[in-house]
């Protein structure tokens, strides 16, 4: 990754990492896709891999991005799901042309052609997304317990009770938080 941007933080749902492109949204909020080319980097992370980004398709992405984190977010508080994301998702999910493909292991894959534009790895980015708000998935949708990130993520532990986006950021950021605390508390006495 380039020094001058901040690194992707990588999940294993498609839709909830797409939405961890912008993290700390509760705090100072960290934009991981800031210009065209950083969208195409992401997407070639996920295998979805395209030649070019216009400044446009980027704001489609983002538009995305917060339709998915909107949709997700309602979800996750047991809200009814934002009619206008709804319509973004649904939107985005048609205008693709990806086609899903079994591998030989029995897993679905997506797979674009050569000359893949942006608006198909969005309509991709937006199936995963659908799939996983309809409840065809399984798991839960929940929030990061972090007061500064509160992003939305997809929960497949077996006890459907994790608490953190990320263990290795949010999670460990509050376990070092909550060790300097009972340090200070433990000096004090």
């Amino acid at each position: 990754m380039t020094a001058e941007f901040p690194d992707f933080r990588l999940g294993t749902v498609l839709a909830t990492s797409f939405t961890a492109t912008l993290t700390e949204r509760r705090g100072k909020a960290v934009e991981r896709i800031p210009v065209p080319h950083r969208l195409v980097d992401w997407l070639a992370v996920y295998g979805l891999a395209v030649d070019s980004c216009t400044p446009a398709q980027l704001d489609l992405a983002r538009e995305l991005r917060e339709s998915i984190h909107a949709a997700a977010t309602a979800a996750a508080t047991g809200e009814a799901l934002p009619a206008s994301a709804v319509r973004v998702i649904n939107d985005r999910s048609t205008q693709g042309r990806a086609a899903a493909v079994l591998t030989p292991e029995g897993e679905r894959r997506w797979q674009l052609s050569p000359a893949s534009s942006v608006e198909d790895a969005l309509s991709v980015i937006a199936a995963d997304a659908i799939g996983i708000l309809s409840g065809e998935r399984d798991g839960r949708l929940a929030l990061c317990a972090s007061p500064t990130c509160q992003a939305a993520f997809f929960d497949t532990s077996q006890s459907r009770t994790r608490r953190w986006c990320d263990m290795n950021t949010c999670g460990n950021r509050q376990k070092k938080a909550r060790f300097r605390a009972s340090q200070r508390g433990a000096a004090g006495t």
